[in-house]
């Protein structure tokens, strides 16, 4: 770690290997956006067919470099990247970036190649970032060492945001859109393929550079999901938020398991949880990443936001855009409180309505700074926005005068701004006071969103494992058995055959064939309620063995399940799931056959603490009737929320890689929980 950091950061020799004599080429582009851009530190490029490249003396080997190299820029083609990687070894280069593509996005033969790459640089310790990867810039330190076309611009504005893209080409639009708003970055690094190097690692160096204030993180996916954590509370811990913009919300994986619960805890689900749980801010849209570091940067997560903003505008119009964009976002535009209007007031301002219009008033200084103080101090709003109209494009100092001396009097809550028109000096001029300006109602909704949904990294509670052992292909007996070695047991019997079933029964009962191959039994008559004696249960036993092998003749019918008819007041789903990407997540949700259908579910990342559960049941719509909603009887949530974190200790069973209670059924204040359905999937 110790020679990782400034060869990823801050490298000051670089090799660039495959680099080419032709400037129009792209294997040339490295060499010249490094001296375009100011690059004062020691280019090696290496060539055995040149002795001169683009000015500079050129190399014949790796190996013919005089002195020590940080980086080694691999800008070969595919098939010559795995032996020149031996080279890098042998020179003790620390950190590789490979360019070339055709690994393990490409097929089998592109993922063996990797693997060879890969298992070569290990047992030299050589660090990969790539392959398919476009680089790396540290603006701060001129060193764009990038292919990126983007870098064809003139200068590159230098600041103190950070981002690590998994995407090469996203790495130079951000950067352009950045620029064209005046915003500057410290770094911005291409991790590609991630073969060894990942975002998450590199997020973690980038929590201990001085030159970094936010890091921003554009995702396809979470890789080394234990890394970021870690990085993400270090980066709390030092100030330093990170937000990420990921993309996959729109699809629930490619892999779904058996059970309801991988269809309602896809891995998007599982990614939104996991950047909860460890202080991740998550955006939307591309607009936002870029726009809202100004809002968080400084701040520290709202320890019981209020999901409520002020609004003052001098445009009805572009007012209303952005109240009715938080509003979609699910957050309220609040009419000001009584110490806000004081302040409206003395200032001869409206004080009336939601949105606050000062119309031609909102274009003197001193009113928007007397307007946004007295919103800067409502106690029932979590932030104070101004929207501009006009008057940003043309008159752009009287526009935002105003909010700059609201905001350096210090109030304590964000100002921000939304400018209606296209209003780049107006832009520029905020972002240089550190006020946080939007572009579009949507991102700024998007963004203020975010800063309300963003958490400090909560605790995780204890773990312990409990002491049970799953046969190799468990059926909804061994899942029962597990979800009461979990402290949910309700009581069930199991017999192998129609003949066999017990005495001493509470009837009526319901009857469940056994299978570890049937997941979902109704659809094939693998279950029938309200059996009034042991005379029909045999019977319907019987018939019950005909159907499914009649509809399912493949699946090993392993024995039966009775269990007494339960009623209470609702039915719950819980959940849990090893996600591939972020790992153990837990689910609940409004249950029973329609609970795919409404999706109407929360997901937190496992293992759980009451308090956490609790807050889980809230969320959940279909289930605020138990709280006595309007008059209706109350439900054992207490007993619905231990359920909850029964199911969440699942995270200790590592045999375990999905299971469900569907549904659990809940009776009133003080009767418990039933588990009616049960299912487990082994790792």
């Amino acid at each position: 770690m110790t020679a990782l950091a400034p060869a990823m950061l801050n490298p000051r020799r670089i090799a660039l290997v495959g680099a080419s004599a032709d400037p129009t080429r792209l294997t040339a582009r490295a060499q010249v956006y490094l001296r375009k851009h100011g690059f004062d530190g020691e280019l090696y490029p290496v060539n055995p067919r040149a002795e001169t490249i683009l000015g500079e003396r050129a190399y014949p080997s790796i190996a013919a470099i005089p002195g020590p190299v940080d980086l080694a820029y691999l800008l070969l083609a595919t098939e010559h990247v795995e032996g020149v990687i031996a080279d890098v070894a042998a020179k003790g280069i620390p950190v590789a970036a490979i360019l070339a593509d055709g690994f393990a996005e490409a097929g089998e033969e592109g993922r063996a190649r990797q693997e060879r790459l890969l298992a070569t640089a290990r047992a030299a310790g050589v660090r990969i970032l790539g392959p398919n990867s476009m680089g790396l810039v540290n603006v701060n330190a001129r060193s764009a060492c990038s292919v990126n076309a983007a870098l064809e611009a003139e200068t590159l504005p230098a600041g103190r945001l950070a981002l690590v893209s998994q995407s090469g080409s996203m790495l130079g639009a951000i950067m352009a859109r950045g620029a064209a708003r005046g915003l500057g970055f410290s770094h911005l690094i291409s991790t590609g393929n991630e073969a060894d190097l990942t975002a998450s690692e590199i997020a973690g160096l980038l929590v201990d550079d001085p030159d970094t204030d936010a890091i921003l993180l554009f995702l396809e996916a979470i890789r080394r999901a234990d890394l970021l954590a870690e990085a993400a509370r270090r980066a709390h811990a030092a100030g330093k938020p990170v937000i990420a913009y990921k993309l996959g919300r729109s699809s629930f994986g490619a892999e779904l398991a058996n059970s309801h619960t991988g269809a309602l805890a896809g891995s998007d689900a599982a990614a939104d949880a996991f950047f909860r749980a460890n202080g991740i801010a998550r955006v939307t849209m591309i607009e936002a990443l870029l726009e809202s570091p100004a809002l968080f940067i400084g701040r520290r997560p709202l320890a019981a936001p209020k999901r409520a903003v002020s609004v003052m505008t001098t445009t009805g119009g572009g007012g209303a855009m952005a109240v009715d964009a938080l509003g979609v976002a699910g957050i309220e535009t609040r009419a000001p409180h009584a110490v806000a209007v004081e302040g409206l007031k003395a200032a001869g301002l409206p004080h009336h309505g939601r949105m606050i219009d000062v119309t031609l008033a909102g274009t003197r200084a001193d009113k928007v700074q007397a307007a946004m103080a007295a919103l800067a101090a409502d106690p029932d709003t979590d932030l104070a926005l101004s929207v501009i109209g006009s008057s940003a494009q043309f008159r752009p100092a009287d526009a935002v005068a105003g909010l700059i001396g609201a905001a350096k009097a210090g109030h304590g809550k964000p100002i921000a701004a939304f400018l209606v028109p296209q209003a780049d000096v107006s832009l520029r001029m905020l972002g240089e006071a550190g006020i946080p300006a939007f572009r579009t109602p949507e991102s700024c909704a998007d963004a203020i969103r975010a800063f309300l949904d963003w958490r400090a990294p909560r605790a995780v509670p204890p773990l312990d494992s409990p002491a049970h052992r799953l046969p190799a292909r468990p059926d909804e007996a061994d899942a029962r058995r597990l979800f009461a070695a979990l402290g949910l047991d309700s009581g069930i019997a199991v017999f192998a055959a129609p003949d066999a079933a017990p005495d001493g029964l509470r009837y009526p009962v319901a009857l469940k064939v056994l299978s570890p191959d049937l997941a979902h039994k109704t659809e094939v008559g693998g279950v029938a309620l309200n059996i009034p004696d042991a005379a029909a249960l045999r019977t319907e036993a019987a018939a019950m063995a005909a159907r499914v092998a009649a509809k399912a003749p493949g699946a090993a019918i392993t024995g039966f399940l009775a269990q007494p008819m339960a009623k209470g007041l609702a039915e719950a789903i819980l959940g849990f799931r090893r996600d591939p990407e972020t790992g153990a997540v837990v689910l609940v949700g409004a249950g029973g056959v329609m609970a795919e259908l409404h999706r109407d579910t929360a997901l937190r990342c496992a293992p759980v603490s009451e308090a956490e559960a609790h807050a889980m049941i809230a969320e959940v719509k279909g289930l605020k009737p138990l709280a006595g909603w309007r008059g209706l009887p109350k439900g054992d949530l207490d007993a619905l929320a231990r359920a909850i974190v029964a199911v969440s200790r699942l995270a200790a069973v590592t045999e375990v890689a999905e299971a469900e209670i569907n549904p659990l059924i809940i009776h009133a204040e003080g009767q418990g929980v039933t588990v009616a359905d049960a299912w487990v999937v082994r790792a």
